[in-house]
């Protein structure tokens, strides 16, 4: 990472050269050593007087009217090459002074911009077409009130990793800091039009030109400003990323920060991996379990007394087939009733995954979900005809892996062989000839109804499982058609379209169903392109997952009992919580690990399983749940409820989760240092 100076209008520019650059023409250019702002975004900048070079790196002083400064650049050669930038700030007014700080700089070279905010923002972030309104970039503007602009400034919380990721056609350069700075909540930002590129760093946070709160209407801009008082001095930190045009660039910076912050920031599992499935198994048969319907409720709410007065409309007695509730988690409950002889737990698991076999739609696939009073429906998809192939894809995925457990055990379920064949020969049948295989289906015709999105690509190892189970080798070659189809997303680091809920958003769940799909092809036949499209699709899938533990208001929910964000995943960046999905591919990920010799995908993967084996109900009362229940929601941000709450239902899904990576986990134990 060389670096030089120019002079320009009367004053001195530093440019941080981009990778393999031999001049300033692809660069981080900062032209100012920092700027402040008011209330209404006016800048006046405080110029770069000088340029020290020193033997680690170089020292930049500046001056203006009442701020004096002097920061010190020191390059870190790691994982990667970095600058740690400290940076000291001197008020000399006689008066308090109220001011924004913010450090930034352009980025030089050819193209239109691409950015990253890890967890909370991706290249464009929303589609035009896109049914959910978020944030959403537009390099030619747009309308504010419709969340559309070509710059967005966010407080740090929303991020998975306090940094802010720009590319041009000739390089990628980021800039990071801490959630919490000396003078509050920091916050991260970018603009890009035909003036030019530029990301930066704010202290305290801004959140322009709206604030985000998770509706389709935003609240208006957040602006925050210090107070500087006469001789006060402060201290900021951050650091600096310059690196190549690859969309993969991230990657390095990322496994950076992560190594920082697992020194800083502790795990606090507060039970092992025994106790975690026996409270896991208990709540989701307790709690979640209906006999009377053989479904699992999708929610179960912590306060039963507000429940019985309201008609119990906290337990929502819906159930999809897969996704948020279903088979994948009546798999779980069967996997442990099967192996600890537990009768009533088989009984359930059976009568759940049963049902889902009797709820064939008209086109031959799986309804999505089944509701008391409306019967078979299809799900939450945009329109109501709609049915969405990754929760169908699922449905089928875990529907096989409890036939080949059930044949284990010498039992058949004929029933639930036909449901799966049926759904097999569908995503065959309506395979593109590119391998796609479309992501919404007309729920009586069949018809593709959108191809666009990644929403079939669990449909690959939903295929490459049933292969084996009822040796067709026609379902095989469908997988690797699809493999060689969906690879173009994990390429372009641009995955979107798995839940049902957020229409053409990218979010974690399609880097798991990537995850998963990848190492099954790898699996299938070895060759290093899937193992390689693997390990990509989970480095994704690590810009969502929490590397350091978020400082959470002091008297909220979360700040009392001191829950450890790390490890944790931001649902998307249009569902902007904390979440546990990244458990469904624990053991793809695990299995990953050893294919890959990588330790990097072990101690990530260790990281979400100990962050939830907190908060699950050790007893009746435990954080005002019942006996094994499992939240949905810790809000780290802003968005649906302020931060540091906490959603009090539970869902099946989520105990689900932790039932399932649980018992996958326990092979693993030792390697991954959790306590049993």
């Amino acid at each position: 990472m060389e670096w030089t100076t120019q002079n320009r209008n009367g004053g001195t520019e530093l440019y941080i050269l981009g990778i393999g650059q031999a001049s300033s023409t692809c660069s981080m250019r900062f032209a100012a050593l920092l700027s402040l702002l008011d209330d209404s975004g006016r800048a006046v900048d405080i110029p770069v007087d000088r340029v020290i070079p020193m033997k680690d790196g170089f020292q930049v002083e500046g001056k203006h009217e009442d701020f004096e400064i002097v920061s010190r650049w020191v390059l870190i050669h790691d994982i990667t090459s970095y600058y740690d930038v400290h940076l000291e700030m001197y008020y000399t007014g006689s008066v308090e002074k109220e001011a924004g700080l913010r450090i930034g700089c352009d980025l030089l070279g050819g193209g239109k911009p691409d950015w990253m905010i890890p967890g909370a923002f991706y290249k464009e972030n929303r589609f035009e077409h896109n049914f959910r309104k978020y944030p959403r970039y537009d390099y030619h503007g747009g309308k504010a009130a419709e969340m559309v602009s070509d710059h967005w400034s966010f407080r740090s919380d929303r991020a998975a990793l306090p940094a802010v990721f720009a590319w041009n056609d000739g390089m990628c350069g980021a800039l990071f800091t801490d959630e919490v700075s000396a003078i509050g909540l920091s916050g991260l930002g970018f603009r890009g039009n035909a003036e030019g590129t530029q990301i930066w760093l704010d202290f305290p946070y801004r959140e322009e030109p709206v604030t985000f709160v998770g509706e389709p209407v935003p609240d208006p801009a957040d602006v925050n400003m210090h107070s500087f008082k006469p001789g006060e001095q402060i201290q900021l930190k951050f650091k600096l990323y310059a690196g190549a045009s690859d969309p993969h660039a991230y990657d390095p910076f990322v496994r950076q920060m992560y190594k920082l912050h697992q020194e800083d920031h502790t795990l606090n599992p507060w039970i092992g991996l025994k106790e975690a499935g026996e409270l896991s198994a208990h709540g989701l048969y307790t709690w979640h379990y209906r006999e009377e319907y053989g479904i699992l409720n999708e929610t179960a709410a912590f306060d039963r007394e507000f429940n019985n007065n309201v008609k119990q409309q906290g337990d929502r007695p819906h159930m999809h087939v897969g996704w948020v509730s279903g088979a994948p988690y009546a798999y779980a409950l069967l996997a442990y009733g099967r192996k600890h002889g537990i009768s009533r737990y088989i009984q359930a698991a059976h009568s759940v995954l049963s049902k889902v076999a009797s709820g064939i739609a008209p086109n031959g696939t799986f309804w999505a979900s089944w509701i008391v009073g409306k019967g078979w429906t299809t799900g939450w998809n945009p329109k109501s005809d709609w049915l969405q192939a990754r929760t169908i894809a699922e449905a089928t995925l875990f529907m096989i892996r409890a036939l080949v457990l059930e044949q284990s055990y010498g039992d058949q379920h004929k029933d639930w062989e036909q449901a799966v064949l049926s759904n097999l020969d569908f995503a065959e049948a309506h395979q593109r000839e590119d391998g796609n295989f479309g992501s919404y289906y007309h729920c009586e015709s069949g018809r593709v109804e959108e191809w666009d999105g990644a929403g079939g690509m669990l449909w690959i190892a939903a295929l490459l499982e049933g292969a084996q189970l009822f040796g067709n080798s026609d379902y095989k070659e469908a997988a690797v058609a699809g493999g060689a189809y969906y690879k173009s997303f994990i390429i372009n680091e641009y995955i979107y379209g798995a839940p049902e809920d957020v229409h053409l958003t990218p979010t974690s769940e399609d880097a798991y169903n990537a995850v998963v799909s990848y190492v099954l092809l790898y699996e299938h036949d070895k060759q290093n392109k899937w193992l390689d499209l693997a390990k990509s699709a989970a480095d994704w899938m690590m810009t969502f997952r929490w590397t350091y533990n978020l400082d959470f208001p002091k008297f909220s929910f979360l700040g009392q009992y001191d829950f450890k964000s790390r490890g944790a995943d931001q649902a998307s960046t249009s569902n902007q919580h904390l979440h546990n999905y990244g458990l469904f591919c624990v053991p793809e990920m695990l299995r990953l690990w050893r294919y890959s010799g990588d330790d990097y995908y072990k101690d990530r993967t260790r990281d979400h399983i100990a962050c939830f084996l907190q908060f699950v109900a050790r007893e009746d009362g435990d954080f005002n749940a019942y006996k094994g229940m499992v939240t949905e929601r810790f809000y780290n941000t802003n968005c649906f409820q302020p931060k540091g709450m906490m959603l009090t239902l539970s869902h099946a899904w989520c105990v689900g989760l932790v039932l399932y990576a649980s018992q996958e986990a326990m092979a693993y134990a030792a390697d991954l240092d959790l306590p049993l």
